[in-house]
């Protein structure tokens, strides 16, 4: 775990990485809460009978699943002692899903903090993340997420 006294500590590691989460097993359980947050019930995520047959040999994690873990990814491999009135998500830049996530898989997050602009209201910061697979060459996904911090 990577530690700023405070935001402006974190700007000046611009460029530089900020580390690696802890590794996460993805679950069933999980997979099936998510399918039942957004609706997306396709048999490849939650029909384990028919997905032990299917492309992957087993269900797979839903891809926006892998990208929303990017937040608790970045609790637990960064944090800023003195911390701002808020951080709110701003977007995403580029997202490529480059390999299925099987339930059962181990993954982690490698962030680097791209850029930190000063806004009129607050710093942008742009962070790249990597989704490694435990054991995979591919990882699950690269993102380039978006945070507006307001002091």
């Amino acid at each position: 775990m990577q530690e700023f006294a405070d935001i402006h500590a974190l700007a000046a590691a611009r460029g530089g990485s900020l580390g690696h989460s802890p590794w996460h097993t993805v679950t069933q359980d999980q997979v099936n809460l998510f399918a039942d947050a957004t609706g997306d019930h396709q048999w490849i995520h939650v029909d384990t009978e028919r997905a032990a047959s299917g492309p992957f040999g087993g269900t797979i994690a839903h891809g926006y699943l892998s990208l929303s873990l990017l937040p608790m990814f970045a609790w637990q491999t960064y944090r800023v002692r003195q911390a701002p009135a808020m951080s709110i998500n701003y977007g995403l830049n580029k997202v490529r899903f480059l390999q299925p996530v099987l339930v059962g898989s181990r993954v982690r997050d490698g962030i680097e903090l791209v850029e930190a602009k000063e806004t009129p209201r607050g710093l942008l910061l742009t962070m790249r993340h990597e989704v490694e697979i435990d054991g995979q060459e591919r990882p699950a996904l690269v993102a380039e997420a978006l945070s507006l911090v307001v002091p």
